[in-house]
C-alpha cells in the first residue's frame, strides 16, 4: 500500500470518530498509543526483541479482546504506560481512552493489526505519521495546528543553518518536532560512521514543550524516525522556569505566540506550575510578560559561545520599548545578530501573523563595543500574498532568500532589491534600537495615494448637497 494510501485509510476513520464526538487531534492521539503498541509486538514476534510493556497492555493481549473487555483493558493500560520511564513514558505521558464506544475502538485496532508497520522503511512511517499530523493542523480549527511552522520555512533555515553531525540542537519549544526532524535529516546524511550516526539519534537533539498532548505526539514522531534511544529526545516542561544544565550548539525554535501562558505544567519536583505573567531569572536582564521577549533571553543564555540560533519571533519583539529594547541592546551587543528574515503573512496556522526569523551568533565580548558590525536584512513580507490553502509557501518561494543568505560565506554577501544591510550605528540611532525596517514600496497602498485631494473630495460633497437641495425646492410638495 502506497503512503498516501496509507494515510487516506487511517484518516478516513477520522470521520467515523467524529459523530462520536471524538476530536481529530484526539483520534490522532489514540492511534499514536495504539500503533506503538503493535510496532512493540511486531519487534517481539518478528525480530525477537524483549518487550518492556507488560502482557496486559500488550498488542496481543488487547488485540484478542472484544467490546467493553477491550474498552476497560485498553483504559486500563494507557493509565499503566503513562507512568513508565523512557520514550513509553513520555508517549504515553497523561493518555486517556477517548474513545468510548467499544465498535469503533475495536475497528481501529483492526485496521492497525491489518499493516505490518515495522516492516514499512523509516521514512515511510515518518512520512505517514507527520501526514496525520499535518492533515490534523490543516483540518482542526482547534487542533493542534498552532504547533506548525511551514515544512518549507522549516527546511530553508536548516539549510543556511547548516548544522553539522555532531552539533547538539535544542528546540525549547519543539511542538510536534518539526525543527528537530529537519535537523536530523540534514546531519543523517554528513556520515556513515555509526558512532556518529548513534551519538545523533540518541544524544545530540533535545525538545521541550509544555503540552504534554504535544509532547506525546513529537516523541512519536520521532521514534517513527529512528530517533532516540532509551530516553526520549524531548519532554514536558516550561524551558522559561529555569536555565538548566544544558548548554546547546545551535538553537532552532518558533516560540509560541501570545503573551501570557496559563497552561498547567508539571514542576521537575512532579508539583503543578501554573503559567506565569514573568520570569524571575539571575540570568534574564529584564522581567518581562512577553513570552517571546523571554524565549529570546532563554535562548541567548543556552547557547555556547560560538553557539548559534534561528528563532521565528512576532514583529513586536523588533519595536517593543522597555524590556524589549533592552534585550535588543543586549543581543546587539553581546551576540553577533548578522539576519533577519521578515516573513510574510498567511503561512502561520495563526492568521494575521507578521512573523521575523532572526539568525545570532553567541560571541565572546572582551570590551564595550557591539558584537554586531552590522544586520542584513530580507524583505519576504511586502508584495507577497500567501494563503494556507490556496497559496501555500513552498521551498521554491525561498530560493532567493537561501541564495542572497550565502551561508558558505556570509561576508561575502550582495544586497538586491529584497536584501539590504544596515551598519550598527545606523540602527543604534533608531529610536528605541528599532530593528522593524522596511525599504520596499507595498503595491497595495498606491490604490490610496492616488486618491484626490481630501478637500476636493469635500468640495465635490458639498457641491452635490447644494444641487440637491435646489432640485427639491423645484419639486411641487
Amino acid at each position: 500500500m502506497s503512503e498516501n494510501n496509507l494515510i487516506n485509510k487511517v484518516w478516513n476513520y477520522a470521520s467515523v470518530l467524529r459523530d462520536s464526538g471524538v476530536t481529530y487531534t484526539d483520534y490522532v492521539s489514540q492511534l499514536t498509543y495504539l500503533i506503538f503498541l503493535k510496532m512493540d509486538d511486531e519487534k517481539v514476534k518478528n525480530l525477537g526483541a524483549n518487550s518492556k510493556i507488560p502482557h496486559n497492555c500488550s498488542w496481543e493481549y488487547l488485540s484478542s479482546l472484544d467490546g467493553e473487555s477491550l474498552e476497560k483493558a485498553y483504559t486500563n493500560a494507557l493509565a499503566a504506560l503513562s507512568k513508565m520511564d523512557g520514550i513509553i513514558g513520555t508517549i504515553y505521558q497523561k493518555a486517556q481512552n477517548k474513545i468510548n464506544e467499544p465498535a469503533k475502538l475495536k475497528r481501529i485496532v483492526s485496521m492497525i493489526n491489518d499493516e505490518t508497520w515495522m516492516g514499512l522503511d523509516v521514512d515511510v512511517k515518518g512520512a505517514i505519521y507527520e501526514g496525520l499530523l499535518q492533515k490534523n493542523a490543516t483540518e482542526s480549527k482547534s487542533g493542534a495546528g498552532q504547533y506548525f511552522t511551514p515544512r518549507a520555512l522549516i527546511n530553508a533555515i536548516v539549510a543556511v543553518m547548516r548544522p553539522s553531525i555532531d552539533d547538539s540542537i535544542c528546540d525549547p519549544a519543539c511542538g510536534t518536532g518539526g525543527f528537530l526532524l529537519s535537523a536530523f535529516e540534514y546531519m543523517k546524511k554528513q556520515s556513515k560512521d555509526k558512532e556518529k550516526l548513534a551519538n545523533l539519534k540518541q544524544n545530540l537533539l533535545n525538545g521541550t514543550d509544555i503540552t504534554p498532548l504535544v509532547v506525546s505526539l513529537c516523541a512519536m514522531n520521532l521514534y517513527l524516525h529512528d530517533i532516540g534511544g532509551e530516553q526520549s529526545p524531548v519532554k514536558v516542561g516550561d524551558s522559561l522556569l529555569n536555565l538548566g544544565e544544558k548548554r546547546y550548539d545551535i538553537v532552532l525554535t518558533n516560540p509560541p505566540f501570545g503573551k501570557k501562558s496559563s497552561t498547567k505544567i508539571m514542576d521537575a519536583e512532579g508539583g503543578v506550575s501554573t503559567g506565569r505573567d514573568s520570569y524571575e531569572r539571575d540570568d534574564f536582564i529584564v522581567s518581562s510578560s512577553n513570552k517571546q521577549i523571554n524565549f529570546l533571553q532563554h535562548i541567548m543564555s543556552v547557547l555556547k559561545i560560538s553557539g548559534r540560533a534561528a528563532v521565528v519571533l512576532p514583529d513586536n519583539v523588533l519595536f517593543e520599548g522597555g524590556a524589549g529594547e533592552k534585550v535588543r541592546q543586549r543581543l546587539l551587543g553581546g551576540f553577533r545578530l548578522h539576519t533577519i528574515l521578515r516573513l510574510p503573512t498567511g503561512i502561520f496556522y495563526a492568521q494575521g501573523v507578521k512573523a521575523n526569523v532572526l539568525f545570532f551568533d553567541k560571541v565572546h565580548v572582551s570590551n564595550d563595543e557591539y558584537a554586531t558590525k552590522e544586520i542584513w536584512i530580507y524583505d519576504f513580507r511586502t508584495n507577497q500574498n500567501f494563503t494556507l490553502v490556496a497559496n501555500p509557501l513552498k521551498e521554491s518561494d525561498l530560493e532567493d532568500f537561501m541564495n542572497c543568505y550565502n551561508a558558505e560565506d556570509i561576508t561575502r554577501r550582495k544586497e538586491s532589491e529584497r536584501f539590504k544591510k544596515f551598519g550598527i550605528d545606523e540602527i543604534l540611532s533608531r529610536d528605541k534600537t528599532n530593528l522593524d525596517i522596511t525599504w520596499l514600496k507595498d503595491e497595495s497602498l498606491q490604490d490610496l495615494e492616488n486618491l484626490p485631494d481630501p478637500k476636493v473630495i469635500l468640495d465635490e460633497i458639498m457641491e452635490n448637497l447644494q444641487n440637491a437641495i435646489s432640485e427639491l425646492g423645484k419639486v411641487d410638495l
